[in-house]
């Protein structure tokens, strides 16, 4: 029997490229990809975003981008942010958002004020995406250290100077619990139960660096607590955590050890519920003499470290895991020489190299790879190209944009393909791609199409 098969295929982020096909420095290479040999499913790592600041989904550039999230495939794109529960006017600014979402009254009974969330999710909604809820920072009237709070931050200070009232535990964690609660019970009634059980909820963000300023058990009782409360809304409501920086290691594990085996602050019990494990992983540009060095190994190091970390828990082999934050480096609003990538096609070869590389490495651990998360949102207000790491630029698409535009034509069997200029997975894990380029490829097979993603990134 013949199969007709329709091929379509996609040149990644060629651009940076051009002097491998100029005459006096052209190459041959030989791609072969055999839709006779399934790897397994392709799965659609690539439909989760996010960004620092919540109130830009509310704004004209925020909203068309996320209708583009919305096309890709709809309802089945996902967009976290920080910064939902900060007290607050709405006003954006850079790594800050807010809602105004709770307050107290001068006997300390708890208010609560939806209008603001409501708008952020209704804009995801309404655009075909859903919400990967975090459930954080702190709100100004239940911080256990509230002033100072609202921080003034822009490219060229401190980094640590975000972290501020809003980074410290509760002063009562069952108002906290309380919190979790009526903002999970006020979502179910509002947009429905089967709607935000498919929802993914997790606490908090990189608690294991400078965003929480308590302890590792602080933490386990923030999250227990939090976690308790979305369960008590809604009992199959999808949970997990920890989004830590990097895989986390020994903090990771005995978070871990505590969800697992430990006593629950909340309820007394043993364990907290996991559906879903993550973590971040990021990569580490430098400049130096004139141009940027990217930092894929740094990246692909932390996921392979994360992977067999997770993978190290019988418990959790076949815990969906998704990577929280997965960006090329750490910071989306920062600007300078190291980040000067971002605007051009070096950062579109390097997410479809990198995204081909998670795909291998949870193929090599074994585990239930479900997502990679990309913190790249886009930043309002500002001029054309302005060097922030964003997926557009005053509503116009970056070219990194377009590896999620091809990622999300390629559905079914991940099929072979190999290429003789492909840097071996081992080697880009010890030393990242240096004196030869990567040239490679991502191939799928879906009933009667044939899909190849080809990509130089060097």
């Amino acid at each position: 029997m013949t199969m007709r098969i329709r091929l379509a295929y996609s040149l990644a982020a060629i651009g940076c490229a051009f002097s491998a096909f100029a005459e006096t420095n052209s190459f041959l290479v030989s791609i072969r990809v055999d839709a006779s040999r399934p790897i397994g499913p392709l799965r659609p790592i690539w439909r989760f975003f996010g960004g620092d600041e919540p109130n830009y989904a509310t704004i004209k550039d925020g909203q068309k981008l996320l209708a583009e999230f919305g096309k890709l495939r709809p309802k089945d794109v996902y967009c976290r942010s920080h910064n939902l529960l900060n007290t607050g006017d709405g006003t954006p600014a850079l790594k800050w958002g807010s809602t105004d979402t709770y307050h107290e009254d001068a006997q300390g009974n708890s208010l609560y004020n939806w209008r603001g969330i409501d708008r952020i999710f209704d804009s995801y909604l309404e655009r075909g995406v859903r919400p990967y809820a975090q459930i954080g920072f702190m709100p100004q009237a239940l911080s256990s250290k509230p002033d100072p709070y609202r921080h003034e931050w822009r490219p060229g200070l401190p980094y640590d100077r975000i972290f501020t009232g809003w980074a410290y535990p509760p002063k009562d964690y069952a108002k906290w619990g309380e919190l979790a609660y009526q903002w999970t019970k006020h979502c179910v009634e509002r947009y429905g139960k089967a709607e935000v059980e498919s929802w993914y909820w997790e606490s908090w963000n990189e608690a294991n660096i400078g965003y929480w300023r308590g302890s590792p058990q602080d933490f386990y009782k923030l999250h227990d607590y939090a976690i308790d409360g979305v369960r008590r809304a809604l009992p199959a409501a999808r949970v997990g955590g920890p989004d830590c920086a990097g895989s986390g290691g020994r903090w990771t594990r005995e978070f871990f050890e505590h969800c697992l085996r430990g006593t629950n602050y909340a309820t007394g019990r043993t364990g907290t519920p996991l559906d879903f494990v993550s973590f971040h992983a990021k990569g580490a540009p430098v400049y130096t003499n004139d141009h940027v060095r990217m930092g894929i190994a740094n990246q692909l190091r932390t996921i392979d470290e994360g992977f067999r970390l997770v993978a190290s828990f019988p418990e959790l082999k076949r815990t969906p895991i998704v990577i929280g934050v997965s960006d090329p480096e750490g910071c989306a609003a920062c600007q300078g020489p190291s980040f000067s990538y971002r605007n051009g096609t070096m950062y579109s070869s390097y997410t479809a190299a990198s995204f081909a590389r998670k795909h291998d490495l949870a193929d090599r651990h074994g585990v239930n790879f479900a997502g990679a998360l990309t913190w790249a949102f886009t930043f309002e207000d500002q001029p054309y190209f302005a060097g922030f790491r964003q997926l557009a630029s005053c509503g116009l698409p970056l070219p990194v944009f377009n590896v999620f535009r091809m990622l999300s034509l390629m559905n079914g069997q991940r099929i072979t393909a190999e290429s003789d200029a492909a840097v071996p997975l081992d080697n880009i894990i010890r030393q990242g791609v240096r004196e030869k380029p990567d040239v490679a490829a991502l191939a799928n097979l879906d009933e009667h199409k044939l899909c190849i993603m080809v990509w130089h990134y060097h």
